[in-house]
Formats: C-alpha cells, structure tokens, sequence
C-alpha cells in the first residue's frame, strides 16, 4: 500500500508543476497537454524518478475519471437544438471525416506490414481530434465566416463519432485476437455498446428530472460530479464502455433538462485538475526505450492521417456535403490532435495489455507532432480561405 505521506506530495508537487507549464506554454507556444505529458516523462522512472508514487497503479484510476468527464462533456453536443445549429451539412461531413480518416488508416496500415489488430485499433484512435486547440486558434486568430461556422460544428461532433467507433473496433479486435469467438463476440460487442446505452438513459432520465433543484437552473458539483462517476463505476462493473455511457448521459440530461441552465457546468471546472494527473500519469508511464518501435509505424501513421483527413474533405466536395472552396482546406484544419486520442490509446492498452509497446508508443508519439503542427495548420487553413482578417 502506498505511503499516505508520498501520495499527498506527489499529487501536490504535480499540480504546482502544472501551473510552472502553464507559464512556460504562454511563452513557447507549445500546447498544455504536450508540456504536462513532457513533465511526466520528466518525473517518471525513464529519467529522474521523482514520483514518489507507483504511477502505474494510479493511472488507470485517474484516466477513468478523467475520461467518464469528458464523455460526458461531449455528450452535452448532442442536443436536437445543437444538431438543427450544426445542420446536415456538418453531420455529415464530421461523420465522413471520421469513416474515412480510420479507413484509410487501418487500410494503409495493414498495406505496409502493420499487424491487423493494431491497424484497426491506430485507424479508430486518429478519428480524434482537438477541440480545444482548435478553437483556440480561431479565437486567437479572429477568424469569422462560414468555413470558420463549419470547422468548429465538425470538431464538437468528430470525438463524439470516434468514441462510438472506436468502442466497436475493441470488440471487433478482441474476436480478432481469439479472445472470444465470433458469435459470442457480436453477443459481447452488442452488449459493450448496447449496454452503455442504456446505462445512460436508466441514469440520465432521472438526473435530468431530480438534480439542479438545490440551486436553481444549474447542478452543485456534488451532483455533478456524483451522478457521473457513478455512471462512469457501475458502466466498468457491468462490463460496458464508460466512454459511451457517460457520452449518452450527457446527451440524455442536455435535452431533457429543461430546468437546467446548462447541465453540469461545474464539471468543466474541475474537469482540468483530472486531466492534469491523466497526462502526468502518461508521461511516467511511458516506456522510452520503446519509443524505437513506433518509427516506421508512426510515421506511416502520420501521412496516413493527414491524407485520410484531405482525402475524405475532398469526398464532402466531390458529393456536394459541402461546396469544394471549402472542402478543399477542410481536411488541414482538421490535422489538431490531442486527449482523446490518448485516452483511446490508453483504453487499447487497459484492454491487450501485450500492444501496449505498439499503440501507446505510436499514439503519444504522433499526438505530440500533431499538437506542435496540428494548430499551425489550422491557422494556414483559416487564412487560404481567406477568414483571418489582417490586422
């Protein structure tokens, strides 16, 4: 059992660390989440070994909590008055770029030697995107216009759509593995999302009826961040995906809570402490000597990623999903990755521990590139289409 003494420090010591990167991101440029990953890398076994801590009995824990905050949070998207806002034309583009991206990336991956587990795990994981990056740069940059309306509906859906595929793509590769047989694997796969579907409605319904009635119009943090560690708990106990069932609990409590400002608001404030020991955690746990046998994959993955994100822009042009002026620099504003591909990758690993020198190696190694350029690209995006106003 870990020494209370050393836990305290070393959650204490990360978050005063935390905020030392935040500063340096404001003169560097360099993303959050890059620098935290760095830091764990940093205080991990690989280099210093200043974590006092057994960073790998903690991670599980913290990414759980993390991500069930998360998918929640993404769920809130999916409300019919969001869905009639982002119209037809964003639906369908945000679900081709996800169809598409992970297709040519499983399918690539496969053509250049890559075992078909980890193709179709890697092809789900580079369907995630950046929202928060994203957005940023368009604040940052001050753009405005009807590609800048489109971008910014994709990404609020993209990770939405990537969760639900990705959940079916661990069932599809625990058949594939032997783990299961084939019918009792559809049986599995079916329960795995069938079963956190309607996790999130039996809880979302009577949230969204019972809370927010202590303070009025919005939930305390107390029935916030209850009602969806619950969901994230009883969703891991009965063998279902945590991912999906928060995402629908959110969606359920977003549209059937009138009473409600704006469901579960309090949760964006404390999401972020989560999220720092979430890529904290990652950076330890991550294996440098491993780092060696993401080469040619990672590479192969990062051109397959940036022309599946191209190519299926280009598809939306071509079938008139959106005019081709537009869809033409889609697909480079779209190249933004951040947590979510990590948690992906992190749920691969928690789920075929032996991929785990494959995918989370990969993984973190192309999410850090597209955090660097992925931004930078978006800009380069915003300004061809001629939205960024020169001051």
């Amino acid at each position: 059992m870990e020494n209370p003494a050393n836990i305290l420090i070393s959650v204490g010591l990360i978050f005063l660390l935390a905020l030392g990167t935040d500063a340096l991101g404001r003169f560097t440029r360099l993303p959050r989440v890059t620098l935290l990953i760095v830091l764990g890398v940093v205080i991990g076994p690989e280099v210093t070994n200043l974590l006092p801590i057994d960073e790998s009995r903690w991670f599980p824990v913290m990414a759980n909590m993390a991500l069930v905050m998360v998918g929640f949070l993404l769920g809130e998207k999916f409300t019919v008055q969001a869905l009639k806002k982002y119209g037809k034309t964003i639906v369908l583009f945000s679900l081709v770029e996800v169809l598409g991206t992970a297709f040519v990336v499983a399918c690539g991956l496969i053509v250049v030697g890559a075992p078909a587990e980890i193709a179709l795990l890697l092809g789900a994981v580079s369907t995630a995107t950046a929202p928060a990056a994203t957005t940023d740069v368009v604040k940052e940059s001050k753009a405005r216009g009807p590609f800048t309306k489109i971008l910014l509906g994709i990404v609020a859906l993209d990770d939405a759509w990537g969760l639900i595929l990705f959940s079916l793509v661990l069932v599809a590769v625990d058949v594939l593995l032997g783990s299961t047989g084939c019918w009792s694997g559809l049986l599995e796969g079916g329960w795995h999302v069938g079963g956190a579907f309607l996790l999130g409605v039996v809880l979302g319904v009577p949230t969204a009826k019972l809370t927010g009635r202590i303070k009025a119009g919005e939930p305390t943090l107390i029935e916030a961040l209850g009602v969806v560690l619950l969901c994230g708990g009883v969703a891991l106990w009965m063998g279902v995906s945590f991912l999906l069932a928060s995402m629908v609990l959110g969606a359920v409590v977003a549209n059937l809570a009138r009473h409600h400002d704006r469901p579960f608001h309090a949760i964006e404030g404390i999401e972020w402490p989560f999220m720092i020991l979430f890529f904290v955690f990652a950076g330890a746990s991550l294996e440098l000597g491993s780092l060696r046998n993401m080469g040619f994959f990672g590479l192969a993955y990062i051109l397959l990623r940036i022309f599946g994100r191209f190519f299926s822009a280009w598809c939306c042009g071509l079938f008139s999903v959106v005019k081709q002026p537009l869809s033409r620099w889609m697909g480079m504003a779209l190249l933004p990755q951040a947590g979510i591909a990590m948690g992906m990758g992190l749920l691969a690993v928690e789920h075929f521990p032996q991929l785990k020198n494959y995918i989370l190696t990969v993984v973190i190694g192309t999410t850090i590139f597209f955090e660097l350029v992925g931004p930078v690209f978006t800009r380069i995006a915003l300004t061809r289409v001629g939205e960024i106003r020169k001051t």
